[in-house]
């Protein structure tokens, strides 16, 4: 007997190239079922995936994303559509009893196909971003079922130019399909432009009456205190004969501990007539201050899980639904103050700081695993935004499940850019894909599928670029407004709000439109390019309100430049130095082909690599680099936190990771391995932040929060390359209020003489209570019209560390909780001194009191001492983790998830980290946890 409900069909496929299969689907689901043998053409295939995917899974091409391999690829606009056309076949079992039925779903296939079940063939329509439903009831067979699919690429492949571009020849748009597979600035092509099964397959089982696309909505009333969630969802009858129904829903909230309580059970009785289909609305469930979704920093990601069932009279249960779902109220308008767009999530406003997403993969290799670990990373960078970018994808529901549980807003655009449609280089589809029927059945589908997810902000047209006429419109008709999310009044008169497609957030008509950049779709975002610090807090910096798109440099560690490119991709760039001064980096074909942002821009900025010295191979190169991007990222956020609601309401960044191993734009590389802007990001982006600005020198607290900060101070520490303190401040604060941001004092570098021009500020944010830390911020500064060189020698210092480790598995995972000491004291009385230059042996309490020195209590813990003579920061130290047992060149194990990193220790400072990530299958010896720095350029263990 078939159970009632889903079976995903994501194993045991092979695959073929059309061209090289000698029979039709018919008999392929019939009398000749493939298999997989030496002399078959069929091989393994990558279900959902892609036909490149499974080229590369069995080894029949090589690894596009590695160094120039993708120059080695055929290229379908050479090849022809038929080469990239190809059968996907594989069986299922599915025994039904009478007055059941069986639906095989498909989620999205790029671009076209036609389906064969037992020999039966259906031919599925055009679209990438559409699901597809077959009734295949009366086509089962009782024991064995074949299935097979043969998949065309797009209508409108297009040719790639010799000169790259931006989206390629633009062909593509021509067609409901991602445009980023012809090439951009940032990737390569896509040679198969994404051709196949990209998206779950599924067996479906339900009784006579199936749920179709429930829609959920919550209201709220007397300052949230009275909520009202409302349901609708369409309700098929399959059968011959009026089926008499109980329609019941169910909502739970998780306490502790798995321990589940019912909050609401009600059932309504329907009549749905033989083989029709109605809309079912069920009457509003009242709640009491339920618990409320909020974005990352903000709360709490409280979700309750709504289960849907229909009973059908002598029948019993037919079908059921289930979907998490967060009670939150999403506004936005455009600010009187700063003209950008304002977000408010549940009446309070939240500064926006967030990033551009394309997609997880180029050759959609999605996950769920993936999908965690992207969207968790975002998380622990302090973001509360991702924008899914118009050149992209229509993320999954999976992305959107995990946004959900980690607080990411998510801004979801439509299929259109302006590079593609009508506003690129040369201009084309300037009415956009030739289909604009199809165009607005994908995205109403598209908004079905999403809608119910908390995490869900706003709908936006295109990129750069609003849809043609009709399709806008459409749209904006389509996505309008229910009255009670214009006037936050809800009448008798109204409609259940539940019953529009959408309803309850808004629609904007492009990315640069309507509070976006300029508000009225001129190319007004960016830069794209390497910047001053110190130019993100300046007022002339940026114009607007909220920046959809500003990036900057994105070079990941020299490991994974070595495990994505051969030897000749680890050459570094040659640094040309022109009659002006300025320095034009040259990189090596691999790096070029691989969309490599330099660290300088002749004629604006000096490289700031060269700031730390001239680089002497890949490793010295990289390490320099991430110096720059996590002072980078951190400026740019900072900057843009600096003039919250005074001039800015958000930034998002370009981009955030490479959907390919690129070299420009990214927080952590394709292989999962973050770069040190990752943890600059994470530090100015947390909700509670003491900051320097880099333009005034003005030491500021930012706080996001909804919650006033009384009885803190901060403590201001300068540390020169002897070891020497001498700066030591305290700034008491009464209060820093609720969203806002408070300039406490201006930091003036102490007077010495013939001071070194590069010295370590260290900043904390404590209670005065209790001295806990709330923010610490640690900065390497030079003086006026210097550079970083000073830092070179400062590497031969031997700073003594002491690292404690303790360590549990919980399954095949692990959780670390490492501690890191700098040991280094020197003769601290002398060297600490106040700001008037006296000495003052009372600062030593005061200075040490919060640098989270303790007793020994080491007892089960591994201990590691490095010895040193030296006294001073240890600075840049960075954890990675390492297989013992592989033989592989590039040892480490990804992803891991690190509370912090990229991190640097004055004289008697201590943190603590933990560090989390799962073994590598099969792996019996115990992984290595490897710490290294500045000051220690050989990794040495500190576990395993």
């Amino acid at each position: 007997m078939a159970e009632i409900g889903k079976t995903v069909l994501d194993s045991g496929w092979i695959a073929a190239r059309s061209t090289e299969v000698d029979v039709d689907g018919v008999q392929l689901t019939t009398t000749n079922p493939p298999a997989v043998g030496s002399e078959s053409r069929w091989m393994e295939a990558v279900v959902p995936g892609t036909v490149l995917g499974t080229l590369v899974k069995n080894k029949a091409i090589p690894d596009p994303f590695y160094g120039l391999e993708n120059e080695a690829i055929t290229d379908i606009a050479d090849s022809g559509r038929d080469y990239y056309t190809f059968w996907f076949f594989t069986n299922f079992q599915c025994k039904r009893l009478l007055n059941q039925y069986v639906h095989l779903n498909f989620r999205a296939i790029n671009y076209s196909a036609e389906v064969y079940v037992n020999g039966h063939k259906t031919v599925l329509p055009k679209g990438m971003f559409r699901r597809h439903t077959l009734d295949v009831t009366d086509i089962l067979h009782p024991e064995n079922n074949l299935l097979a699919v043969i998949v065309h690429p797009p209508d409108h492949p297009g040719t790639i130019p010799p000169e790259g571009g931006q989206g390629g020849d633009h062909e593509i748009g021509k067609d409901v399909a991602a445009q980023y597979v012809e090439g951009w600035d940032w990737i390569c092509p896509i040679r198969d432009r994404n051709t196949g099964i990209w998206d779950e397959v599924s067996i479906s089982v339900t009784g006579p009456v199936r749920i179709i696309d429930p829609h959920l909505v919550s209201t709220f009333f007397d300052d949230y205190k009275r909520a009202y969630l409302h349901v609708t969802a369409e309700l098929e009858n399959k059968s011959t004969w009026n089926a008499d129904c109980s329609v019941n829903i169910q909502i739970t909230a998780e306490l502790e501990n798995g321990v589940c309580l019912v909050e609401h059970l009600q059932t309504e009785n329907v009549l749905i007539p033989a083989q029709g289909r109605i809309q079912h609305t069920f009457k509003p469930l009242f709640f009491y201050k339920p618990e409320l979704w909020w974005p990352n920093g903000m709360g709490k990601q409280n979700l309750y899980d709504i289960l849907i069932t229909v009973d059908v009279k002598e029948f019993g249960e037919s079908d059921s639904w289930m979907q998490p779902f967060g009670f939150r109220k999403i506004e936005s308008a455009i600010d009187s103050v700063t003209g950008g767009r304002l977000f408010k999530i549940n009446g309070e406003p939240i500064f926006i700081r967030g990033g551009n997403w394309i997609l997880s993969d180029g050759l959609l290799r999605l996950s769920k695993e993936r999908y965690r670990t992207d969207i968790k990373f975002h998380a622990d960078m302090n973001m509360n935004m991702i924008r899914c970018w118009g050149g992209g994808l229509a993320e999954r529901p999976e992305f959107y499940h995990f946004c959900d549980i980690y607080g990411l807003l998510v801004w979801q655009e439509f299929w259109i850019t302006g590079d593609v449609d009508g506003r690129g280089v040369p201009v084309s589809n300037p009415n956009g894909p030739l289909d604009h029927d199809l165009f607005l059945l994908c995205a109403r589908d598209t908004v079905k599928l999403l809608r119910n997810h908390p995490s869900l902000a706003l709908w936006v047209g295109g990129n750069e670029q609003v849809p043609p006429k009709d399709i806008n419109e459409a749209l904006k008709e389509d996505l309008r407004l229910h009255s009670y999310f214009e006037t936050q009044l809800l009448s008798d008169k109204d409609s259940d709000p539940s019953v529009y497609l959408d309803g309850t957030r808004v629609y904007i008509q492009g990315s640069m439109w309507d509070g976006f950049a300029d508000g009225k779709g001129n190319f007004t975002d960016g830069p794209y390019e390497i910047q001053y610090p110190e130019d993100f807090f300046k007022d002339t910096y940026y114009k607007y309100g909220f920046n959809p798109e500003v990036g900057s440099v994105g070079m990941p560690v020299a490991d994974t430049i070595r495990a994505t490119m051969p030897p000749e991709g680890w050459e570094i760039p040659l640094f040309k130095k022109g009659l002006d001064g300025f320095v034009e980096e040259v990189p090596n074909r691999m790096w070029d082909y691989h969309k490599y942002i330099p660290y300088s821009k002749p004629g604006k900025v000096h490289d700031q690599i060269l700031m730390y010295g001239t680089p002497e191979n890949l490793d010295d190169f990289c390490l320099k680099a991430q110096l720059v991007n996590y002072i980078q990222y951190r400026a740019l956020f900072e900057g843009w936190s600096s003039q919250m609601w005074t001039k800015y309401t958000g930034v998002l960044i370009w981009k955030n990771q490479n959907p390919w191993t690129g070299l420009r734009g990214q927080f952590y590389d394709h292989l999962l391995d973050q770069t040190a802007s990752f943890y600059g990001c994470r530090s100015a982006a947390e909700p509670v932040h003491v900051q320097l600005n880099l333009a005034s020198y003005f030491v500021e607290v930012v706080n996001t929060t909804s919650k006033e900060l009384s009885d803190v101070a901060i403590e201001a520490s300068v540390w020169d390359l002897d070891g020497n303190c001498p700066y030591f401040k305290v700034f008491k604060i009464v209060s820093a209020p609720p969203k806002k941001v408070v300039q406490i004092s201006k930091f003036k570098y102490p007077k010495a003489e013939n001071p070194k021009h590069v010295y370590f500020l260290l900043l904390k944010l404590y209670n005065v209570s209790d001295n806990a830390v709330i923010s610490r911020n640690f900065y390497w500064l030079h003086l006026p019209g210097q550079d970083y060189t000073l830092l070179e020698p400062y590497r031969k210092k031997q700073i003594p560390l002491k690292i404690t480790c303790n360590a549990v598995m919980v399954g095949p995972k692990y959780e670390l909780e490492v501690n890191v000491q700098n040991t280094s004291r020197a003769d601290l009385a002398k060297n600490v001194v106040q700001e008037d230059g006296k000495h003052d042996l009372g600062l030593l309490q005061k200075l040490f009191s919060r640098c989270g020195v303790s007793a020994d209590s080491n007892r089960g813990s591994k201990v590691v001492e490095m010895k040193g003579s030296d006294s001073g920061v240890a600075f840049f130290l960075r954890f990675s983790v390492h297989n013992a047992e592989t033989e592989n060149q590039d040892t480490r194990i990804l992803p891991v998830h690190y509370s912090d990193n990229y991190f640097s220790l004055v004289p008697g400072e201590s943190m603590s980290f933990k560090i989390s990530f799962a073994a590598p299958t099969g792996m019996k010896k115990s992984p290595r946890v490897m710490l290294q720095g500045w000051n220690y350029p050989d990794r040495f263990s500190v576990f395993g």
